[in-house]
């Protein structure tokens, strides 16, 4: 029972929609007809009146592993609440205590969110769920929803390798880390994306639900209804086996879960045979970064500082590097590598690791020379990068030379920029790195870039506050979208002398011989990039660089969750922003470039072809499509215990995402259960008169509706 809230009318109710007049003869199946003619009409006109829908919200949904189920979700009908707003902690004591209309649905000031607030809440049935704002500013204190040691047991370091280091115990990364994400809840929580929907919502509490003079607020109250009911329970040994035998049984099988998938995007600076394999003493040197993150609720990963700063500085590194003209006589090649799903203990990295030991991918860990990781490198006010090297592996005297050899060449080539880089420090270990899955295979020698010695300078990790303003990316007012595509930001600026030092260290380490002075990243490009995902991916440059069938990926608000739908936007994004800047416009038609094959000097073997929209005609409406050819390749980022089927494994990742039916929230007026009980004591009167009478006007119709004799007529 609900009444609509707000100036919402009664116009439009019935609309157009007429039911049949009913013949004397069928009025009982004349009035059926009639109700249910009317109910098909304006069913959707009174849920509009008795209901306002919240458009712009994310929720908190269950995610499982081997042995834990994490997050929220709703019953299976929706969780219903009357609505009180919390702006302070004092204010939890009507929820939790003193208020005469529980269950709740709490309104949470952002900055309340936090692991103590919401354990008190976990630990009572007077709540039924919350919605949640955004703090504006970010919480000054930080705010991280992750843990405080990421990918706990599934990095390098164990009982059997550096146990002094396992756990975090020489190093908490991240000492701001509630853990808040990987909590389980049992009501639904939801992100409210919108200020305009907080204001209404806060409005409706205003005029119902405020406590008056002490005592509770008189009936209607304002309440809200969400639904997140996840199909999956227990852990992802449960879930799988379920889905499996679904599968395996059923006509029409019901998926309950979904393992977190993608793909891992690579090239190489010289081309290979993507499905060939490199010749055992060829030597290629592997730069690695994760492009995706994570925060607290769906779908809602900035990542500004955790991905985005260092997979943008590895793109623009990539670029400085093919404008080289000798690279094609270098040593050693240079494999760039973007690593999906590193979030959740290294998807991307154990699978590409996985399929170079299985001779599934056409390098062979005997391939790798040396790994060089960058790893939150948004620089800060010092200028200050760390080289972080694993001083397990150093032990082995061979490596130690060649670590050694690293670091003198990062350092070398950071002279004379405006960025200085340091070794952390022979007895700290690495920080949560893809670079510890391929040591987790074999000790090659490697370095991690980071900005910070010890634990993350990034206070909002794996949160929704690592946006743009995070890495402190800022904007002249009143500029247009395309001027501040275009606007150079210091950000950009310091990421590309990043992307320059990272870029001539390469070099050097690939064999070359040449000065380096020439080798300089692009600031603008940079800034393009920072802005296209962090800002807006809907961008002219974007739309400019990707195939026309994929024009819908460009949503306006950048996000970058690892999902289980593949590939998602990021990775499609970084991909064809790759190949954009690392390859080659090339003289094909459309039909050529579809389908290389076909033509006989293509090298289908060593490179990929995209036919791409291009950027629009100056004089017209209509776009100048090109063909890029690129080393640019994607490989699946699906961990190995789900080709292995070994669910419970310890080894890889068993990150799996349930699935549900719908999403959604609305708030309405809630009448007191007195008032609804008498409703529906009088509907049933009135039903049970309504099927009296038409019983008994049924049974005499024919005295009813008899039609009488005419007079004028004469029986003989």
């Amino acid at each position: 029972a609900g009444r609509a809230w707000g100036s919402r009318g009664m116009e439009g109710a019935a609309g157009s929609c007429r039911a049949p007049l009913p013949a004397p003869c069928g009025l009982l199946r004349g009035l059926l007809l009639a109700v249910l003619a009317a109910g098909s009409c304006q069913g959707n006109s009174v849920e509009r009146k008795i209901y306002i829908p919240l458009n712009k919200t994310a929720p908190c949904v269950r995610l499982l592993n081997a042995t834990h189920q994490i997050g929220c979700q709703s019953s299976i009908s929706g969780d219903t609440g009357v609505i009180h707003v919390v702006e302070k902690e004092e204010d939890l004591n009507w929820v939790l205590a003193d208020g005469p209309h529980p269950p709740y649905m709490i309104l949470l000031d952002g900055s309340l969110f936090n692991r103590r607030v919401m354990l008190q809440l976990k630990g009572t049935s007077r709540v039924s769920g919350l919605a949640v704002t955004v703090a504006k500013p970010s919480p000054p204190q930080g705010f991280s929803p992750g843990l405080k040691c990421p990918n706990d047991g599934f990095g390098v370091y164990s009982k059997d390798y550096g146990p002094q280091f396992a756990h975090c115990n020489k190093t908490v990364w991240n000492p701001v880390g509630s853990g808040l994400s990987y909590e389980d809840f049992d009501f639904p929580i939801f992100l409210l994306e919108d200020a305009n929907e907080t204001q209404v919502i806060k409005q409706c509490y205003q005029d119902h639900n405020v406590p008056r003079d002490g005592s509770g607020p008189e009936y209607p109250l304002c309440a809200m209804q969400l639904f997140s009911h996840m199909h999956a329970v227990t852990n992802t040994v449960t879930c799988m086996r379920r889905s499996s035998l679904q599968s395996t049984f059923s006509i029409n099988p019901e998926v309950v879960c979904d393992p977190l998938l993608d793909y891992n995007v690579w090239s190489t600076l010289q081309p290979i045979n993507s499905s060939g394999k490199v010749d055992p003493e060829k030597e290629v040197i592997i730069v690695a970064t994760r492009i995706d993150s994570h925060s607290f609720f769906w779908n809602i990963a900035p990542g500004a500082e955790s991905a985005v700063s260092s997979f943008v500085t590895h793109l623009a590194a990539a670029e400085a590097l093919h404008k080289v003209s000798d690279v094609h006589l270098l040593q050693r090649n240079i494999m760039f590598t973007f690593f999906q799903g590193e979030t959740f203990d290294y998807i991307g990295s154990s699978r590409m690791v996985y399929d170079m030991e299985k001779d599934k991918f056409p390098l062979r860990l005997d391939n790798i020379h040396s790994f060089v990781e960058l790893n939150q490198v948004a620089l800060r006010n010092d200028s200050v990068l760390w080289m972080h090297t694993d001083p397990v592996s150093r032990m082995n005297e061979s490596v130690e030379v060649q670590v050694r050899n690293l670091l003198d060449i990062l350092s070398n080539s950071s002279v004379g920029a405006n960025v200085t880089l340091q070794e952390a420090g022979y007895s700290q270990p690495l920080p949560p790195s893809s670079f510890q899955r391929f040591l987790r295979a074999r000790h090659i020698p490697g370095v991690v870039l980071t900005n910070h010695k010890t634990a993350f300078q990034n206070r909002y990790y794996q949160s929704m506050y690592d946006t743009p303003e995070n890495i402190q990316m800022q904007y002249p007012k009143g500029l247009s979208p395309e001027e501040t595509l275009e606007y150079v930001t210091g950000t950009a600026k310091s990421l590309a002398e990043v992307a320059t030092v990272v870029a001539r260290a390469l070099y050097r380490l690939a064999g070359g011989a040449n000065n380096t002075s020439a080798i300089q990243a692009d600031p603008k490009t940079v800034s393009r990039m920072l802005y296209g995902f962090l800002i807006k991916m809907n961008n002219s440059w974007f739309q400019s660089i990707i195939k026309p069938d994929i024009k819908g990926i460009l949503g306006d608000v950048p996000q970058h969750y690892v999902a289980v739908s593949s590939p998602v936007n990021t990775t499609y994004l970084v991909q064809y922003v790759l190949a954009n800047l690392t390859g080659t416009v090339v003289n094909l038609t459309k039909e050529e470039c579809l389908n290389p094959d076909k033509t006989p000097s293509s090298e289908k073997e060593m490179y990929e072809y995209a036919w791409v929209q291009g950027s629009l005609d100056p004089n017209s409406t209509s776009r100048v499509p090109y063909c890029v050819r690129s080393t640019v390749h994607l490989s699946k980022a699906l961990s190995p215990a789900f080709e292995l089927r070994q669910w419970g494994s310890t080894e890889y990742s068993t990150w799996t995402e349930s699935r549900w039916k719908e999403i959604r929230a609305r708030i309405f007026l809630v009448a007191s259960k007195e008032l609804e009980i008498i409703t529906l004591v009088v509907g049933i009167a009135i039903l049970i008169f309504s099927l009296l009478a038409t019983y008994f006007i049924n049974a005499k119709a024919d005295v009813l509706f008899s039609i009488p004799r005419d007079p004028g007529a004469v029986a003989y």
